[in-house]
């Protein structure tokens, strides 16, 4: 649509106004093509049929996830801290998550870069996968043990914090504790699905909970507004604090089992 211009110079007339309006529409179209859009990004279909699958083969999932290994590791348990690790995960909580990226709902951060790998897969691929992880044994890291020199957690470890919110969480800002989902050791719980997040990358928790915070990840994955709700009220320091804790939890039993 072509916008008329108001010329104002003293003395124009009617008729010289109406003559520069037909010169406009009469004028021929440029030869300026708009530019295409970037083609959609292919992904799978939203609908995802469990009620078709059965559980996991883990033999079948280990060959299936070779392609994962690149980033997650041959065993779930990545070398970089970007990337989260797989390995002790459950079967439902990978196979859901592998489905919300591979139709798009899930789509912050990297996982953009999994679709092309993943957006070909079955449902039971997805839990073959899933079940392949479910059996390997999960790492863990060292938690920061310097000292809080400022603020409310002043004279207090930074995992010692982390240690306090992950278990009692803060009524008073509507924080609840996080081992009510996660469990003590923060194995999770396979039949709600609620993710393993012992032993999990410290710069991968801060990144999750930043995200979560952003309000990103709950407008496609329905899961995470809970997540969303809880991490809003989270101050940065908080977060360092409850990454590194969780970065160095793993149930004791791994420690027996290593010992040997």
């Amino acid at each position: 649509m072509r916008h008329a211009r108001a010329w104002g110079f003293a003395g124009l007339t009617a008729a010289l106004v109406a003559a520069v309006a037909v010169a406009q529409t009469t004028a021929p179209a440029t030869s300026v093509q708009p530019l295409p859009d970037n083609p959609p990004v292919k992904v799978a279909s939203l609908e995802v049929d469990w009620s078709k699958t059965h559980w996991g083969d883990a033999k079948a999932g280990q060959a299936k996830a070779g392609v994962c290994a690149a980033c997650h590791g041959a065993d779930g348990n990545p070398a970089v801290p970007m990337y989260p690790r797989l390995a002790g995960q459950s079967e439902r909580y990978i196979a859901q998550q592998v489905a919300l990226i591979a139709n798009g709902q899930r789509n912050s951060g990297a996982v953009a870069a999994m679709v092309p790998f993943v957006r070909d897969l079955s449902p039971q691929d997805m839990r073959d996968i899933g079940a392949y992880f479910a059996t390997q044994k999960g790492g863990a890291g060292l938690a920061d043990d310097s000292v809080i020199g400022d603020g409310p957690y002043k004279g207090l470890k930074f995992y010692e914090a982390g240690q306090k919110l992950y278990r009692g969480g803060d009524a008073a800002r509507g924080i609840p504790a996080c081992m009510a989902c996660h469990g003590p050791d923060g194995a999770g719980n396979p039949g709600a699905a609620y993710p393993r997040i012992g032993g999990q990358h410290q710069e991968y928790l801060s990144a999750r909970l930043t995200a979560y915070q952003a309000g990103g990840p709950g407008k496609t994955d329905p899961q995470a507004q809970t997540m969303e709700q809880i991490a809003h009220a989270l101050t940065p320091e908080e977060i360092t604090a409850l990454s590194t804790y969780l970065q160095g939890l793993h149930d004791h039993v791994d420690d027996v089992a290593s010992a040997k």
